[in-house]
């Protein structure tokens, strides 16, 4: 062949292949940057918009003036709360409504002036027991490669702060409940994301020394093993929201804020005095889930508050 012709035959080559690739290349070139830019009219109405947002929230401005004067705040039935709850930065929700049920009836039978469970006890050992859940997982899996699905949702998945009624009857029913003023909010039960944050990367070390455990290991040893991480997993929730109270001092006053009783109590012995149900048999929670098939129950493994047969 000759060389030119070769020599063409390569550019020519080198050519095509070029304008292959600039045809599939997904990057913001500069002739669709000008078009983007194009589509951008700033008129007048945008003008305004953005000087808007220059210093106020969307949420505020999409508020309609019109649609606040017909919304209907009426109700057949009423909760009387005397207040309400704020969970904050938290993902608390489930333990701040099933708390409110309970506290909604409590201040109605006995005429409180105002009254709140503590949902930083209860969160304490929702996450105490769910620290546990995980690691026990991590022993009930230990003999199964890290790719399985089982072991790889485990370890992204060491604990959390959300959860269902279920972590209600579950955690309230083993530990009884306290009034907030005998154990109140932190920063951290307020502001869960840097705790987890470390409660995670904790577990999730701990996680990987007992898969390290040699296979014959005695399971009294994994357990004790076990106890000694839950200590550690212990000290960070004290450092963080408080020790719970073993025992308290509490008195109860009237719709004027008059003293009516004092007791001591522990957390049991409140909860069975003020609250006094079987929230496990009395209670049943349905859930939505259209993503499956209807008229079955599912759970998913280690999903939960608590692990079965505390």
């Amino acid at each position: 062949m000759n060389r030119k012709i070769f020599f063409s035959l390569l550019v020519g080559v080198s050519v095509i292949a070029e304008t292959a690739f600039a045809q599939i290349s997904g990057g913001i070139d500069d002739a669709m940057m000008q078009g983007i830019k194009n589509a951008y009219k700033n008129t007048s109405a945008d003008k305004a918009i953005r000087n808007a947002l220059n210093a106020n929230s969307i949420q505020k401005l999409a508020v309609s003036a019109d649609q606040k004067d017909v919304i209907d705040g009426y109700f057949s039935d009423r909760v009387y709360s005397r207040g309400v709850t704020d969970q904050k930065a938290s993902g608390r929700c489930w333990l701040f409504t099933g708390l409110n049920v309970f506290r909604a009836k409590m201040i109605d039978k006995y005429k409180l002036p105002e009254f709140e469970f503590s949902q930083n006890y209860n969160f304490f050992y929702d996450q105490l027991e769910k620290a546990n859940l995980f690691l026990q997982g991590v022993i009930d899996t230990r003999q199964k490669p890290m790719s399985d699905q089982m072991v790889e949702w485990l370890f992204k998945n060491p604990l959390s702060d959300g959860g269902q009624f279920t972590g209600i009857s579950d955690i309230i029913g083993k530990y009884g409940v306290v009034p907030k003023e005998v154990m109140n909010e932190t920063f951290a039960s307020n502001n869960t994301s840097q705790m987890a944050y470390l409660l995670k990367l904790k577990l999730r070390e701990y996680g990987l020394q007992l898969r390290e455990l040699p296979v014959q290991t005695d399971m009294e040893d994994i357990k004790r093993i076990k106890t000694e991480m839950l200590g550690t997993v212990y000290r960070m929730l004290v450092l963080n929201l408080g020790e719970p109270p073993l025992e308290f001092t509490w008195t109860r006053r009237d719709i004027n804020g008059k003293p009516v009783e004092t007791k001591q109590y522990t957390p049991k012995s409140f909860y069975n005095e003020y609250i006094g149900k079987d929230l496990t048999n009395g209670y049943v929670m349905l859930m939505n889930d259209p993503t499956r098939e209807y008229y079955k129950l599912y759970e998913i493994d280690y999903d939960r508050h608590m692990y079965d047969g505390y």
